[in-house]
């Protein structure tokens, strides 16, 4: 598990602790509970002059889910890590929803309505909402993350991919393509492009090298369009075929890579929309912002030999990276963006018509939806111990959404709050 987040008297951060010496306090009584998640204690006195360690918090941003850690420069101890999965496209599918139930009621009034004054305008550095919501999920932890320990610099991974070098290597020398970073764009891009899979067999978790699609030796070029990964049976047998020819009795097949080649990647374009907003905002913290590639965090997770995972590729993020990373005991915080709900006063059925009313109380005896709770049922059919978030009703007979699934009609007086709602769920 991660370290434990503590605060003095004065909600002051002091170095993060051992989970161990963590219950050693709260057994003590010398501290309780500050927050659930990321677990945090705070302390029931001040602490005077305390040695405090900075810390730097790296950042890998991503479409779907965005890499945490925090990092100790001097020793290389990584004291804590998540991974935040963001909203991906929820938010564009229920505005879509929305327009399409709101031009539909409008389209059956047959009164002539009046074109609207154009005064709508867009204010410079806007996002659309979906992608909104991931700069601001990234912001809402480095600014909680700041207020629970000592930061003071930041490393943003800014360039997924060098496009400009992988289609001109002579862009700005040679020098760049044959260091120590050689191929490492490329084949991240590539990786990404093609889910990490044979493009002609499909198979996984094996070794997969470059493939050139027309092979060089009947024209084709070492452009990225015509680049693609194979395991090596798939790359020995095809050889220098012309991949018509090799894939001549699988048309199907050859549709698909030869049009896979040519797409570019929406989740690679939606972090590049976002890559220089987040980093003009991480600015405002006025702390120093480092930035660095894709290529290098691959370069940097490679040899310190760890896996592939969103939190260690920020751990792994800009040339600050100690050359030994202190990684033992680590156990990711997996967060998910959730929202706030909803402001809708009734639902609608499919054709936008109002079905039901939705009430305007928020609590219920003290819980409302999207806290985390824990539930000791210790009668009736359901008999058990629940944990997770929860939707309130009128009723006072709750649903607890746990991960082995859906509880329902869980009565008030058996739930005890874990942590307050803050629009994110949270798993280890």
């Amino acid at each position: 598990m991660s370290k434990v987040f503590v605060l003095d008297t004065n909600k002051q951060p002091l170095n993060p602790i051992h989970s161990g010496r963590a219950r050693m306090l709260l057994s003590q009584g010398k501290a309780a509970v500050f927050r659930g998640f990321p677990f945090t204690l705070i302390l029931k006195e001040e602490v005077s002059s305390p040695d405090v360690k900075p810390l730097r918090i790296k950042i890998d941003p991503g479409a779907k889910t965005t890499g945490l850690a925090l990092v100790n420069d001097k020793t290389g101890e990584v004291v804590w890590v998540a991974e935040l999965q963001h909203r991906d496209f929820q938010i564009r599918d229920a505005l879509t929803s929305r327009r399409q139930l709101r031009r539909f009621r409008r389209s059956r009034k047959t009164r002539y309505r009046k074109p609207r004054f154009l005064n709508r305008t867009r204010p410079k550095g806007w996002l659309p909402p979906s992608l909104n919501s991931r700069v601001a999920n990234i912001l809402t932890w480095v600014k909680r993350l700041s207020s629970l320990c000592q930061i003071n610099a930041i490393s943003q991974e800014l360039v997924r991919f060098d496009t400009q070098q992988m289609e001109n290597p002579e862009i700005s020398g040679t020098g760049y393509q044959q260091g120590t970073l050689a191929g490492y764009e490329i084949r991240e891009f590539l990786l990404e492009k093609w889910n990490r899979t044979c493009a002609y067999c499909g198979a996984k978790d094996t070794k997969l090298e470059i493939e050139h699609i027309q092979p060089r030796s009947k024209g084709g070029s070492n452009r990225v369009s015509n680049l693609c990964l194979a395991c090596v049976p798939c790359n020995r047998e095809k050889g220098n075929q012309d991949i018509k020819d090799f894939l001549k009795g699988k048309p199907d097949l050859l549709k698909r890579i030869l049009g896979q080649a040519k797409r570019p990647l929406a989740d690679t374009s939606a972090v590049n929309a976002t890559r220089w907003n987040l980093y003009d905002n991480l600015r405002q913290t006025s702390l120093p912002v480092e930035v660095g590639t894709g290529g290098l965090t691959k370069y940097n997770r490679t040899i310190r030999g760890l896996d592939k995972t969103h939190y260690w590729d920020a751990a792994c993020v800009g040339a600050s990276t100690p050359e030994r990373l202190i990684t033992s005991g680590i156990k990711p915080l997996l967060i998910s963006a959730k929202g706030h709900g909803t402001r809708q006063q009734c639902r609608t059925n499919k054709l936008g018509f109002p079905v039901r009313y939705c009430s305007r109380t928020k609590f219920h005896k003290g819980f409302q939806t999207g806290d985390i709770v824990k539930a000791v049922v210790t009668s009736g059919k359901k008999v058990g111990t629940y944990v997770g978030r929860v939707a309130t009703r009128a009723t006072l007979r709750f649903n607890i959404s746990t991960k082995d699934g859906l509880v329902q009609g869980i009565s008030h007086k058996y739930c005890k709050h874990i942590h307050k709602k803050d629009g994110y769920a949270y798993a280890y």
